[in-house]
């Protein structure tokens, strides 16, 4: 069987979105399911729109992806020469001819066409002029006039078109700078790529390329164009439907496995299965279970599995992840021990790592102020015999177990003649500044007997003080 080389080929206009990240993996797991080979391109041939530090962020996203590529980055930029050498090779045998026509006038024309609802389309006036290269003259390919170009999409199926409804694209504008269509073939053609998988909106390119590797004498690639993701409104994906860069997600705390698996699942399926490892994805991934109807983004889904992954990673990786959550609310190189000793007290209870981040606040700095809500349920007057036992108990306490705590708790219940709850909160919000909490038992171990003190007599003063 030929090697499987698939390629990831974005173009550095902005930043790395969704819809790309969906693209460069379903190109990745299938190399990966065969043992193949994943290629990183840039298309940098817009000298106007492209930006390096775009080419920096696309890297960087496919890296937190974990979506490795095995040759590249390659550039077009840097790949002029090969392509005018192509073309000169399309010139030499008849299939594309040199053309001067005003760019002005041929938009006039276009816009004229579009105005009568018409297709717009080059009346072919260089085809059989002959003309030279020279100053201000493109290239044009020679489309055929009659029959059909077809191909068996690996999830569209059959798609045909009518030669007649295609025109003879521009190959190499007058500047050199080869086009879309054109480079990508020769890219394709030069890096041996066998599958190319995109999104359905570059179908009507398809003709156009296999017609050029025809030219060239070259079996095209398999072609398997891949649904657009749409909003909850069936609409094409945006902003307004939440759908960010890719780095982005990982700034508001999503998982890069949450993200994969995620994307993964729009449009690919696997029986009724939704979570999936990367190794599981690159056991089974295929093209035969890609859909043809677009997948749908949600949100809802994507937090939901992302607070799955936070949960199963294990506490010490997940403390790394979360040291720079925890950076941005002013915790600083925080013991590694010390937030691998708290994950397990949070993970089960956050969506992100931004909600975990915050959530782990007390553990680092002082609950006070606390909040306001809680503090005027809570901090009352008749909480302070509680807070003043509990601190008193707690004190003498030898050892700071669940077993232990839990028996201090209910003693102080049984003596004070109160709820567990009457205790616990204002006892929660003296220790965290909050009603809700990972429990006593769990915490007050992890502050250490020092702090947890020096807490509930701030929480005692603080209602004197009131």
């Amino acid at each position: 069987m030929t090697q499987v080389r698939t390629r990831f080929s974005p173009s550095p206009t902005g930043a790395l979105h969704l819809g790309g990240a969906h693209t460069a993996l379903f190109n990745w797991l299938y190399a990966r399911h065969f043992g193949g080979v994943f290629i990183l391109r840039i298309e940098d041939t817009d000298r106007e729109r492209s930006q390096e530090k775009f080419v920096e962020e696309i890297q960087e996203s496919l890296r937190w992806l974990g979506l490795n590529w095995d040759e590249g980055p390659y550039r077009q930029s840097q790949r002029l020469d090969i392509y005018h050498e192509y073309v000169k090779r399309l010139l030499d045998s008849g299939h594309a001819y040199c053309c001067d026509c005003d760019p002005e006038d041929l938009e006039t024309r276009r816009q004229a066409a579009l105005a009568k609802g018409e297709k717009p389309r080059y009346n072919r006036r260089c085809r059989e002029r002959g003309l030279a290269p020279g100053p201000g003259t493109a290239v044009r390919f020679k489309t055929p006039e009659t029959g059909t170009t077809h191909w068996q999409d690996r999830i569209k199926g059959h798609i045909a078109f009518d030669n007649q409804e295609l025109d003879d694209l521009v190959i190499m504008r007058a500047d050199g700078i080869p086009t879309y269509n054109l480079a990508v073939v020769v890219d394709d053609i030069t890096m041996r790529v066998t599958h190319i998988i995109r999104g359905d909106d570059h179908i009507s390119n398809t003709p156009r390329q296999i017609l050029i590797y025809q030219a060239y004498g070259v079996d095209p690639p398999e072609f398997a164009h891949m649904p657009l993701m749409l909003g909850k409104d069936r609409t094409k994906l945006s902003k307004r439907h939440g759908a960010l860069p890719v780095l982005a997600y990982r700034e508001q705390g999503i998982l890069p496995q949450s993200l994969n698996n995620f994307l993964a699942r729009l449009g690919w399926s696997r029986g009724d299965q939704e979570i999936f490892s990367m190794a599981e994805l690159i056991e089974y991934f295929d093209l035969d279970h890609v859909g043809k109807s677009p997948g749908v983004f949600d949100q809802e889904k994507l937090l939901w599995l992302n607070s799955h992954y936070i949960k199963v990673t294990p506490p010490r990786e997940l403390a790394a992840l979360l040291t720079p959550f925890l950076a941005a609310i002013g915790v600083e190189n925080p013991d590694p021990d010390y937030v691998a000793r708290i994950v397990p007290t949070l993970n089960k209870r956050s969506k992100t790592l931004v909600e975990m981040a915050d959530a782990a606040r007390f553990y680092f700095l002082d609950p006070r102020p606390y909040d306001e809500k809680a503090a005027k349920k809570f901090l009352t007057p008749a909480s302070v015999p509680l807070l003043r036992e509990t601190a008193a108990r707690l004190s003498a306490l030898q050892e700071l177990s669940e077993e232990s705590l839990t028996d201090l708790l209910k003693d102080i219940c049984a003596d004070k003649g109160c709820k567990l709850v009457d205790l616990a909160q204002p006892v929660r919000v003296a220790l965290t500044g909050k009603s809700a909490s990972p429990s006593l038992t769990e915490l007050i171990p992890i502050l250490g007997k020092e702090e947890c003190l020096r807490r509930l007599n701030n929480a005692i003063n603080s209602v004197a003080e009131s």
